[in-house]
């Protein structure tokens, strides 16, 4: 471009991605950052703060004009991972509306991220990312347009690097697929970003597509290399009997992605992804990515280190990752609502050791039934336990906590989940302080006569797990209070 941009619009800022690219751009000076958001409430109070947030999304042509008014680069980090049925004909249009309202407000360039791969022999979720790479370019004489295209994607929080590890992590010895040989170029996030960044004023002239990576390898050379990453000895036996279908309900089982996940990207895995031009070394010679090795070792200390700053599901384009739930509690019908007491000085203490539950830190003495929960709900394709939680101890709105999704918090008063695992209804699971008192309350909506039977069938599970989990978050707050950290 012919002059430093002064104002960038980025799409998809609460994905995994576009989380990570705003916290980069927010370092630059002299740029005029905003954001293109769902759901405002999923930022940081300091982002919407300094920043220009619009509420809104590709679908909502008002929300689009004003959020593109006086822009120069805009950022499209948007698709769907398992939308629906109709993802593919809606992701098209999102593009089409997007490039259309771009036109009309004057924008010079548009920066998309998509992924590697052939037309040909692509799978139908990758098909959808390039289709939308060709929707978003189809006019270059109104607007330009550079395309990225990025494979596997190495870094703590992206799906593929959560498969990899987990897999990795639990099987000493793993039976694969044929698919494991399949080749790939991947990258480290880190250094998506930097390209990214580059390229809102790379001097760069009409539409081009850059391929980015690093080396090509296929999966099996990436569960070796996070062996080697964590000093683990794995041995990977291939097994040709192994369909891709079998494969995404084994990952299903063994990691924390949904079944609607796994399918998808087991089935982009069975075609290569591999750069077809030289674009990267051409227009960004200063960039040079990082080995594999370094990228998983840079994962592998964000995740030690607690410094994830975004997941896969974070992103609300799909019904996991979505945090819609927030007024339908007042639909509720059955109530589950416990009270438990403490000492009014430890108000701080307790907020801080509800919003600690989930993930590693467990749920309290019956740990193992929520476990089971966790495995019936992944048999049955939903997200199961295995999610875990972003962090060990902070949450933010839109933040996975094994199955529950975080829809609000109110600092030292309140913190609301909504159940995402499959339910016969609408679940909600509610801590709120008033004083002395802590309020644990679970909610349901049910659906018909199944909904009611399945609430009155786990009530008796209920007053042993909330009841535990109550005390639990008391005793821990009262331990915190005591033992404070020393700094």
């Amino acid at each position: 471009m012919s002059q430093q941009p002064r104002t960038v619009l980025i799409t998809g800022a609460t994905g995994y991605i576009g989380r990570r690219l705003k916290d980069r751009l927010l370092k630059q000076s002299g740029l005029s950052l905003r954001l293109l958001v769902r759901n405002p409430d999923k930022l940081r109070p300091d982002v919407r703060k300094k920043l220009a947030v619009f509420q809104g999304d590709t679908f909502n042509t008002a929300s689009l004009d004003q959020a593109l008014a006086d822009v120069d680069v805009a950022f499209y980090l948007i698709h769907s991972m398992a939308g629906g049925d109709d993802y593919a004909k809606r992701d098209r249009l999102s593009a089409d509306n997007f490039r259309q309202a771009c036109i009309r407000a004057g924008v010079k360039r548009i920066i998309y991220l998509g992924g590697l791969g052939d037309k040909e022999t692509a799978s139908e979720h990758l098909l959808s990312r390039i289709e939308t790479g060709e929707v978003l370019s189809s006019e270059p004489e109104k607007i330009q347009t550079l395309w990225f295209r990025a494979g596997v994607i190495i870094g703590a929080g992206s799906a593929s690097f959560e498969i990899i590890h987990h897999l990795t992590q639990k099987l000493p010895i793993m039976l694969t697929p044929r698919w494991v040989t399949t080749r790939t170029q991947p990258i480290a996030v880190d250094d998506v970003l930097a390209y990214l960044e580059q390229a809102i004023s790379a001097d760069i002239q009409g539409n081009v597509q850059i391929d980015i990576g690093t080396q090509a390898t296929d999966f099996r050379g990436l569960m070796e290399q996070a062996a080697d990453s964590m000093g683990l000895q794995r041995h990977l036996i291939c097994v040709p009997l192994l369909s891709p279908r079998l494969s995404s309900y084994w990952l299903t089982l063994l990691t924390p992605v949904p079944h609607s996940v796994a399918s998808a990207l087991i089935e982009g895995l069975k075609s290569e992804t591999l750069a077809r031009n030289d674009n990267a070394q051409r227009y960004f010679p200063t960039l040079h990515p990082v080995a594999l090795d370094d990228a998983f070792q840079r994962a592998l200390q964000e995740m030690e280190d607690n410094q994830v700053l975004s997941r896969w599901c974070d992103s609300s384009a799909e019904g996991t990752c979505d945090i819609s739930g927030k007024e339908s509690i007042n639909k509720a019908v059955l109530r589950d609502r416990r009270v438990f007491y403490f000492e009014p000085a430890l108000q701080h203490e307790v907020f801080e050791s509800f919003c600690s539950i989930g993930g590693s830190n467990g749920w309290g003495a019956y740990d193992p039934l929520w476990h089971i929960r966790g495995l019936i709900d992944k048999i049955f394709g939903g997200v199961g336990l295995s999610r875990g939680r972003r962090q060990p101890e902070a949450l933010r709105v839109g933040d996975a906590l094994d199955f529950w999704k975080v829809v609000d918090i109110e600092a030292d008063k309140r913190l609301l989940l909504v159940a995402q695992m499959k339910l016969p209804g609408k679940g909600w699971l509610e801590f709120v302080m008033d004083d002395d008192k802590l309020i644990q309350t679970a909610y349901f909506y049910p659906e018909g006569l199944w909904g009611r039977l399945y609430w009155y069938s786990v009530m008796p599970f209920h007053f042993f797990v909330f009841r535990s989990l109550g005390r639990l978050i008391i005793e821990q707050a009262r331990q915190k209070k005591s033992s404070p950290d020393v700094v």
